[in-house]
């Protein structure tokens, strides 16, 4: 597994010049991270940074609003952490009264999460948004941060996580590690990345944010079976990860100290998670100068990412004419490394058990692009018990066949690619084929479609009037003085 800047974990800020790609910086790992951080704050954000960041709170804002609407299991989470009580300091997503900042950031992680519909970096394949924002909001109404410093924290938490999913990333493979392993690199990354944004907005110095790492690294977790075989406790791993990063914050603030090694150590981060491997020009080169937060994309329709091409390719044909009552049967050629996520086993994503489970089957998310679609393609409409019911779209996904494809697997994960290819009962070959998906590197989505999405998404769980309002206190976030007219 080792390339040109793959090494063994313990290798990182030794300075060993024998290791390839080891670092010359007498600085551990996480004293590194601490300093891009603390620099983030301190000195400010580039301005595109800080625009982008707008766009991360927007699109969690949103995401919690319409998840709050849904239910489900927020609602439970909800009904537990009021249950054990405490000072109430941060707010709720589409919800009256406050509840303790880890708490909040427990139950608004989980809305963020909830849907399915929140960013993902490539090539890693990890949510950082998810996790980061909902406690960088927690932590920013908790102390009354301006919208600057929020900004810079939030930028410094995804910056963080993404850097920890890509140090985990093997070429050789076109996979992260962490997948491979069945780990769910979201929430272990998120819960660092999280810790990050809110030690800083705690005030902690460099030592201090160093310190909440050193902490969260023994926080972070989560398997991914569920998106295999269903349960919902996937939908709570980021609300996990935003709740585990205020509580190292605060750890850290109350003189909690983490091992300066924790990364690179014999026990640490990357030896525990990934026996040892890790790429260090990924985790630390560039820091502060590449920003990986910028190739963070978002999600046009609320289900599993890998589904995304797979959706594009049918809404194609849809518009070109095709009837789906015409179809006979239907190979759809994905990523291999996809396949055990959204094809097999085969009986589970011909017929999901759940609409949230449905979210993750390649046969029923293009049945569903051929048959629904509301919103920006596919909205969340689309995934509820009827839908789930709806023989037609049950009979379709039961003709759709899932492959691995070649060109699919060569592009993936820089880009999520597809083909699909559609034999209608008159005996005809129908063929599309999609190298990055809507809203991928290649075909972004623009201001004005993610203002779009957040309104769909805001309006089921607020007032037009309101959503309005909560996009320009978002925009106008990093000239604010204070957060308050986002959280009232």
């Amino acid at each position: 597994m080792n390339g040109n800047s793959r090494t063994a974990a313990n290798a990182i800020g030794t300075g060993t010049a024998s290791e390839p790609g080891a670092s010359t910086d007498p600085r551990t790992a996480v004293q590194q991270l601490a300093r891009f951080a603390v620099d983030c704050r301190d000195r400010g954000l580039p301005p595109e940074v800080a625009a982008d960041v707008t766009g991360r709170v927007l699109d969690v804002v949103g995401n919690c609003l319409a998840g709050r609407a849904e239910g489900g299991p927020a609602e439970a989470v909800l009904d537990t952490v009021r249950a054990m009580g405490g000072s109430p300091r941060a707010s709720l997503f589409g919800e009256a009264g406050r509840l303790p900042a880890a708490q909040a950031a427990l139950v608004n992680g989980t809305l963020a999460h909830t849907l399915d519909f929140d960013d993902t970096h490539l090539p890693s394949v990890l949510h950082p948004s998810a996790s980061v924002v909902p406690a960088a909001l927690a932590a920013a109404e908790e102390t009354g941060a301006s919208g600057a410093r929020l900004a810079a924290a939030v930028a410094a938490g995804i910056e963080i996580c993404n850097r920890l999913g890509m140090a985990s990333y093997v070429p050789g493979i076109r996979n992260s590690l962490f997948f491979e392993k069945g780990q769910h690199a979201t929430s272990i990354c998120g819960t660092l990345g999280a810790a990050a944004a809110v030690a800083l907005l705690y005030g902690l110095d460099e030592q201090g944010v160093a310190d909440a790492l050193g902490i969260a690294a023994s926080m972070g977790s989560g398997i991914l079976e569920a998106n295999r075989t269903g349960g919902t406790v996937k939908r709570i791993h980021c609300g996990w990860a935003a709740h585990s990063g205020v509580m190292a914050a605060a750890l850290a603030h109350a003189g909690i100290t983490g091992p300066p090694t924790v990364l690179e150590g014999r026990f640490g981060f990357f030896r525990a998670w990934l026996d040892g491997t890790c790429d260090t020009e990924a985790l630390l080169g560039g820091l502060g100068e590449r920003w990986e937060t910028l190739r963070t994309v978002y999600k046009p329709y609320p289900s599993n990412h890998f589904t995304h091409p797979a959706v594009d390719c049918a809404l194609a044909l849809r518009a070109e004419g095709l009837d789906p009552g015409d179809i006979a049967s239907a190979e759809l050629g994905l990523p291999a490394p996809t396949l055990r996520t959204v094809a097999e086993p085969r009986d589970e994503k011909v017929r999901p058990r759940t609409p949230y489970h449905a979210k993750f089957s390649g046969p029923f998310t293009v049945a569903t692009a051929l048959l629904g679609g509301g919103g920006l393609g596919v909205h969340l409409d689309d995934f509820t018990p009827e839908t789930l019911g709806d023989p037609g779209r049950l009979a379709l996904a039961a003709r759709v066949t899932c492959f691995a494809d070649d060109r699919a697997s060569e592009i993936f994960p820089t880009a999520f690619a597809a083909v699909l290819r559609v034999r209608t009962r008159g005996g005809a070959l129908l063929e599309k084929r999609v190298d990055s998906s809507r809203g991928g590197p290649g075909h972004p989505l623009s201001r004005a479609e993610l203002l779009t999405k957040f309104r769909l998404n805001a309006e089921r769980g607020t007032t037009p009037e309101r959503a309005r309002q909560l996009a320009h206190a978002v925009g106008s976030l990093p000239t604010a003085p204070d957060t308050r007219a986002l959280f009232d």
